[in-house]
């Protein structure tokens, strides 16, 4: 079967630089039937007048247009209607946007806190200032030795939430005041999760005001942390500080980013006042 006004499936789509298998998928869809189908050989024939409609995907699909409302507008053409869509899918690449820009901070964020880490003093005791934070806390006594003991507690903070906490701030566990002044370091009794600014959380926010903390950075993780949380308390000791409450342990880099373990950087923060 030929003619000058009929185009074989292949010839169409090298013409207007799609696949063969979206021209079928259109066909399927029924977009773009084509014009002509030999009942022998079953090859597909479009005609010159289809060009104007197949254009029109081309063009709506590349303004990320989803087929079924292409297929709809296909079906009550009208400019009005026309109008309404393009409308609509600005819509949609403005919200696509915004998402896109916060993840990029998100990326940002990540890269300032992986150069803050590598670039760390260590096992260095100072007096610091904690910015003011959002935060969700959950109250849950924690003993961790592996790092696998921080699954359960995670999955927990995780629930009911859209994104994964590994994309949601950072995860860190907490001991109370009162056990701090007990030299009880073994036993956690929280886990948290410190959020960015951008991040939203479906459940109860603490807000936390700036505070003067006392910190050290250490090579390791949780299992190194009590000899760590001895110092930071004779430390506060010896300084006259009040401890002024919960420690905030964060590793800022664990086994989420590398498995060397000589890599491992750890933050403690204890919040303190002048006795």
């Amino acid at each position: 079967m030929e003619s000058k006004d009929l185009f074989q499936i292949g010839e169409v789509a090298r013409m207007f630089h799609l696949s063969v298998s979206s021209l079928r998928h259109y066909e399927a869809m029924g977009l773009l039937v084509p014009e002509v189908t030999d009942p022998e050989t079953g090859y597909r024939y479009y005609s010159t007048r289809q060009f104007e409609p197949l254009n029109t995907i081309r063009y709506l699909r590349a303004l990320d247009m989803p087929l079924n409302e292409i297929a709809d507008f296909l079906q009550n053409r009208d400019l009005d209607k026309m109008e309404e869509k393009l409308q609509q899918q600005k819509e949609i690449v403005i919200k696509r946007e915004q998402e896109l820009k916060r993840i990029e901070r998100k990326i940002g964020n990540r890269l300032n806190q992986l150069k803050n880490a590598r670039n760390s003093v260590l096992d260095v005791i100072a007096l610091t200032t904690a910015m003011a934070c959002r935060l969700v806390w959950m109250e849950d006594n924690l003993t961790i030795k592996e790092f696998v003991d921080m699954e359960t507690p995670i999955r927990k903070l995780e629930q009911k939430q859209k994104e994964a906490l590994i994309f949601l701030g950072k995860v860190g566990v907490g001991i109370a005041a009162e056990q701090l002044l007990k030299g009880q370091f073994q036993q956690y009794n929280g886990i948290f999760l410190l959020l960015d600014e951008e991040d939203q959380y479906d459940g109860t926010v603490i807000h936390l005001q700036e505070t003067p903390c006392v910190s050290v950075r250490f090579r390791g993780s949780h299992k190194e942390a009590p000899a760590q949380y001895e110092k930071l308390m004779n430390y506060i000791q010896e300084h006259n500080l009040k401890v002024a409450g919960f420690s905030r342990e964060i590793t800022m880099i664990d086994y989420g980013l590398t498995n060397d373990t000589e890599k491992f950087v750890t933050e403690i923060s204890i919040p303190v006042k002048v006795s």
